[in-house]
């Protein structure tokens, strides 16, 4: 049902979930009492996509920046004063208000049974799906973890490169189809200029540009991100890019990025690392369509199924002994 044939071409990739399989297919529907479960988060989700179509993205990043932590326990949605949220990697996550106002819901219809993380999941599930990507079967059956704490964070740079970024990944138990496929989440969204100038001034503090962005490309986005007092990237204002520019406020998921990533025209230093590696330049090389007889922009839908499944599967927790279903998602009951 998740299985994708090989990644494209010659890349090995997972075809299924990480082993022991924790989860369940259709688990509110087939084993409890909040059959609808699903429906009544795809309705929210709905609502809150016809009025704010940015919200994809934020539900996205919100997603990467829980299970990549401490795995997909929603400890990214607990308040505290030295929580995850608190970490400076995850400034300006956004998404709380759609998760907390579908828990609000849930617990109307169906107290305690509905988990903080399945709601994440599923509800990152639709919004993708609303924004042109695929709907995508999701296990669940997820407890919500107790702590979160900002010490836990290491989520990397985005000029991190390909070889550092794909051992990053494979920390997680994800592999080169997965880091390839995810990365594509960067079609939709905008980062703040302090993660791009070190690319447009100052590239591994040689004080030039990086060689790998296209010099036209450079000059257009400095007229936005123009260079800071001090290359520490940081500004008393700081300004904001789209991450693809191609797709821009329509937030609309295609294959323009991997276009991009082709042309030389990445905002992210990570993006742009596809181009090298033998493996993330052929899947990207495929899902921008540069292969006619491949599966292209379909074969990253089909993928992205697969690996957005595998994120979700990331240290999880399903049992009460290690985790509860929480009444509300900032708070431990």
């Amino acid at each position: 049902m998740l299985a994708v044939e090989d990644g494209g071409g010659g890349v090995e990739a997972a075809i299924g979930l990480q082993q022991p399989l924790k989860l369940k297919y259709q688990y509110y529907r087939r084993h409890t009492t909040c059959k609808y479960a699903e429906a009544f988060i795809r309705h929210q989700v709905t609502l809150y996509w016809n009025r704010d179509k940015t919200i994809t993205a934020k539900l996205l990043r919100l997603l990467y920046s829980d299970c990549f932590v401490t795995g997909c326990d929603a400890s990214i949605l607990l308040d505290g004063p030295e929580s995850e949220k608190t970490a400076p990697q995850n400034a300006r996550l956004g998404g709380f208000d759609l998760i907390d106002r579908i828990k609000k819901v849930m617990e109307i219809r169906c107290p305690g049974v509905v988990s903080c993380a399945d709601i994440l999941n599923l509800a990152t599930r639709d919004a993708v799906h609303l924004a042109g990507g695929p709907s995508y079967p999701l296990f669940t059956g997820r407890r919500d973890g107790m702590t979160s704490k900002a010490s836990t964070v290491d989520l990397p740079s985005a000029s991190i490169s390909s070889k550092a970024a794909l051992a990053y990944f494979e920390s997680k138990t994800l592999d080169v189809l997965d880091m390839t496929t995810l990365l594509g989440a960067h079609a939709i969204g905008t980062t703040d200029c302090s993660n791009v100038v070190d690319r447009l001034y100052n590239f591994n503090n040689t004080g030039k540009p990086d060689p790998t962005m296209s010099q036209h490309f450079a000059d257009q986005l400095r007229k936005t991100c123009p260079r800071p007092a001090n290359m520490s990237g940081t500004q008393a204002k700081n300004p904001w890019v789209y991450l693809n520019p191609d797709s821009g406020p329509s937030y609309q998921l295609g294959n323009s990025y991997y276009k991009r990533a082709l042309a030389h025209q990445s905002v992210l230093g990570v993006d742009q690392q596809l181009l090298y590696n033998n493996d993330t330049r052929e899947l990207t090389g495929e899902y921008a369509d540069e292969y006619p007889w491949k599966n292209g922009f379909e074969g990253w839908r089909r993928s992205l199924a697969l690996s957005m499944n595998r994120m979700g599967n990331i240290d999880v927790l399903t049992d009460n002994s290690t985790g509860e279903i929480r009444r509300n998602c900032r708070y431990t009951n």
